[in-house]
């Protein structure tokens, strides 16, 4: 069991400001996410992994793949009060998920 955040690099965010999107990111799966795949991840103690993307486009694709496999998923669109502007979509996470069905979206993706 993992969960995984793609975070876009285009943005240009610095350090900080994706270590928070990549946290909106995974509380906000994490509160979508079934009380059974919760509990199996806790057990396996919550594994994370952080990818990346280059552009809007290549993430919100990822999005709809994992969809498709009935994963579940978090957009994070910023505020626009700090680094980038408003409603920038800057992270999607993903899971808690089987490992395998999560790797079937994003087992290509470089990690940032």
């Amino acid at each position: 069991m993992k969960q995984v955040m793609v975070v876009r690099t285009d943005l240009k965010m610095g350090k900080g400001k994706i270590a928070a999107q990549c946290c909106h990111g995974s509380i906000g799966s994490y509160k979508r996410s079934s009380n059974e795949k919760i509990r199996k991840w806790e057990n396996e103690a919550y594994a994370k992994v952080i990818c990346k993307v280059k552009t809007l486009d290549e993430l919100l694709a990822l999005k709809k793949l994992a969809d498709e496999k009935s994963l579940t998923t978090y957009l994070v669109v910023d505020a626009g009060r700090t680094q980038i502007p408003t409603s920038s979509v800057t992270v999607l996470a993903i899971g808690p998920d089987e490992d395998e069905i999560i790797d079937e979206v994003t087992g290509d993706l470089k990690l940032l």
